[in-house]
């Protein structure tokens, strides 16, 4: 049970109670800080949110404690592939958890960044429960043809790459800016530190992440008229799937294991470990709150000190 004290801003969630002695009982409340109450009763829509071990759906999950209603939107599908991250019954099961624990109203759309007419029927959908959308996270990405080196690479995984990445993010914005209101908004994009300093064997996803950067440079400056402030994120090393992925594939490429791989890369980060969903999606709930109301057009890092540049 949640209960939500609109005074001092906080849920308090009812798990559970400790018999002290007979007939009394002792209530154990978790409490959550609302950090930003101006985000209550937005609408936030997250791309790449449909799994939920993953950023995307740390990120719609931070977002709605602090009020926000929400729309997951991810491809699904039946495959290997590592873009693909279920089935939307599994989505469904997730906006349901988010609208049951924060009380907010959430929807699961599927939704294939590369095609357009996947956008239009997502947009569609979208208005037929909401009226505008306040929020957008551009967090869809993937990898195609690694590890190679740029002259190795493989054609047709090389522009796939590009097209999640790079694409989906023009593709995305350019359906979801229409529907922001006249008071503004905030879209939040998923870069990464690779788009600032090059990764070895992973060059087209380097390449569409630092496209991202500067996509999100000239969106702040053309949509800042509007009320509309656009900066993005860059990870570093994040413990999720895709990166547990990550580190299975080194270990099999460079005769290694994945913990060994794991451990390397900690030794790589001033802070000595990786980072978590959790921490990237406090840092979006900052970027689409007033808190920064007077950033736009910037990329901060979030890489526990592995990268140490503006």
């Amino acid at each position: 049970m949640n209960i939500f004290n609109k005074y001092r801003g906080v849920w308090f969630t009812i798990v559970g109670k400790i018999p002290l002695q007979k007939g009394m009982a002792h209530t154990i409340i978790k409490l959550e800080v609302i950090m930003y109450e101006d985000l209550k009763g937005k609408t936030a829509l997250i791309t790449g949110a449909g799994k939920a071990s993953g950023i995307g759906y740390a990120i719609a999950s931070k977002l709605a404690a602090d009020g926000a209603h929400i729309i997951i939107a991810d491809l699904t599908g039946e495959t290997t592939d590592p873009l693909v991250t279920g089935d939307k019954a599994t989505m469904d099961d997730l906006a349901n958890d988010l609208s049951g624990t924060y009380s907010v109203e959430a929807l699961a759309v599927e939704l294939d960044v590369t095609r357009t007419d996947s956008i239009e029927r997502m947009i569609d959908t979208v208005k037929e429960r909401f009226s505008h959308i306040d929020i957008l996270c551009n967090n869809a990405g993937t990898v195609f043809g690694v590890p190679n080196t740029v002259h190795t690479y493989d054609e047709d995984a090389w522009m796939r790459t590009i097209d999640v990445n790079l694409h989906g993010v023009f593709r995305v914005s350019k359906a979801v800016v229409p529907l922001m209101p006249e008071t503004g908004g905030s879209i939040i994009n998923s870069a990464s530190q690779a788009a600032k300093k090059p990764p070895l064997f992973n060059g087209a996803y380097a390449t569409a992440k630092a496209g991202v950067l500067m996509m999100t440079k000239t969106m702040a400056l053309e949509l800042a008229g509007a009320g509309i402030r656009v900066n993005a994120i860059c990870p570093g090393v994040i413990m999720s799937d895709f990166t547990r992925w990550r580190f299975d594939l080194e270990a099999q490429f460079l005769d290694s294991t994945p913990e060994k791989r794991k451990a390397l890369k900690c030794e790589e980060i001033p802070l000595g470990r990786l980072g978590t969903t959790d921490e990237v999606a406090n840092l979006v709930a900052f970027l689409a709150s007033s808190a920064s109301a007077y950033i736009t057009g910037q990329a901060l890092n979030i890489t526990g000190g592995q990268l140490m540049e503006y």
